[in-house]
């Protein structure tokens, strides 16, 4: 029996970066082996088990065989005589396919310190072509990797374009497509995952409606990169920059999707692209399953995003509709999430990444005023039901004029 450390542990480790998880693997044992030793087993699908006191996980060696479609339709096979080059060999790239025994001793046979050096993300085996979610793998790791110069190689991309086309894509779960596409957008280059996946095609079959904005053109005046994918790719880089959370990078790559349906002949304009992409949002977070706060905002982003950029131009009446419909009184994050979308909107523009953006702090301070008119003097006034609520809105209205009023003094 002998214990290996293997995949991102290994790789990280040899890049210089932080380790966090240390995925194991174990060969030359098997299942009663480690129950006698105190593991304790979980884990469906193939045998994993928990070290008795690290609570760590340890997996056995083994291979696995395609059986069905999609990211579940494989067979597992685990025993003693599973070597450590047929467990290696099923991973998905050849950096994550270095194993390390206790001693510090590499274990590299497919070449995974080689492309390291190289910066490339080369699959391990043909058998890649096998599982739909290593494209939004590899898309995800050309995202995080891209930093440091690393690319996806062309024969992988191939490979990842021969799954596109093979509609293998249609068969991952909501769930496990979410969960990498948050993941990537998270990562220092998510605008690299995006790219990556439309190099491949997958962007087509995973998300059409931002596939649809590449090539579509913006008025030069507001928007010197002119298309659409382009810009939101920008957006996207900006989001990181600025370490936004994914709630706002989520609204970001679906802010604009309504431009997609513009007939060409009214291009470069977008009339009503705001309220046209609403329906291609709300179909896009019913089919990802996205989770509540990031669906929320990126349908109001998408219908506001505008309304954003024209803060000041904005009536006091209309600047309470505004707050009132992100429930601004209860959920103030909801909108300072709102005003970081529409500032990374304004900076993914070709040569306008570091202007100011004044719009962020009206905004926000057009919150803070609103939210300051206080109720128990209305209520101390014989207020009360319908009433207050209109008295109460006459007060915010009337310190949203006020606060306009200062502003443009």
């Amino acid at each position: 029996m002998q214990i290996y450390k293997v995949g991102g542990a290994v790789r990280d480790r040899l890049l210089g970066r932080p380790v966090t998880d240390i995925d194991r693997v174990v060969v030359g044992a098997d299942a009663e082996q480690m129950l006698a030793l105190g593991y304790r087993p979980v884990g469906e699908d193939f045998p994993v088990f928990l070290h008795p006191q690290s609570g760590e996980e340890y997996a056995l060696a083994r291979t696995e065989r395609k059986s069905g479609r999609g990211y579940g339709g494989f067979t597992f096979h685990a025993s003693p005589d599973v070597t450590l080059e047929e467990d290696l060999i099923r991973r998905d790239l050849t950096i994550n396919a270095m194993a390390e025994d206790d001693q510090g001793t590499l274990f590299d046979p497919y070449g995974g310190q080689r492309d390291l050096a190289a910066r490339v993300l080369r699959h391990v085996s043909p058998a890649f072509a096998e599982d739909p979610l290593r494209v939004l793998r590899v898309a995800r790791f050309a995202a995080r990797y891209a930093p440091l110069g690393f690319s996806v190689a062309e024969e992988t991309l191939a490979l990842m374009r021969q799954l596109a086309e093979s509609g293998e894509l249609a068969h991952l779960t909501a769930e496990r497509s979410w969960k990498e596409i948050s993941r990537a957008l998270m990562e220092p280059r998510p605008d690299v995952f995006v790219q990556v996946l439309r190099d491949c095609g997958a962007l087509a079959a995973l998300l059409p409606e931002v596939d649809a904005l590449f090539g579509v053109p913006q008025p030069a005046a507001h928007h010197p990169e002119i298309d659409t994918g382009v810009h939101v790719l920008s957006v996207l880089q900006q989001c990181a920059e600025h370490e936004q959370p994914l709630s706002v990078r989520w609204a970001s790559l679906l802010h604009d999707v309504g431009k997609g349906l513009t007939p060409a002949e009214q291009w470069p304009r977008h009339i009503a692209h705001e309220h046209l992409g609403l329906n291609l949002i709300q179909a896009i977070n019913e089919r990802c399953k996205v989770p509540r706060d990031c669906a929320e905002l990126a349908l109001l982003v998408g219908e506001f995003h505008t309304h954003g950029h024209r803060a000041r131009e904005l009536r006091a009446s209309t600047l309470l509709e505004l707050l009132q419909r992100f429930d601004v009184f209860r959920r103030p994050q909801r909108f300072a999430e709102f005003v970081a979308a529409c500032e990374m909107d304004a900076r993914g523009r070709l040569g306008l990444e570091q202007r100011d953006y004044p719009q962020a702090a009206y905004l926000l301070g057009a919150a803070e005023v609103a939210r300051q008119v206080a109720v128990k003097p209305l209520l101390e006034k014989g207020h009360k039901g319908a009433e207050l609520g209109e008295a109460l809105n006459r007060e915010r209205l009337n310190a949203l004029k006020a606060y306009k009023e200062r502003e443009q003094a």
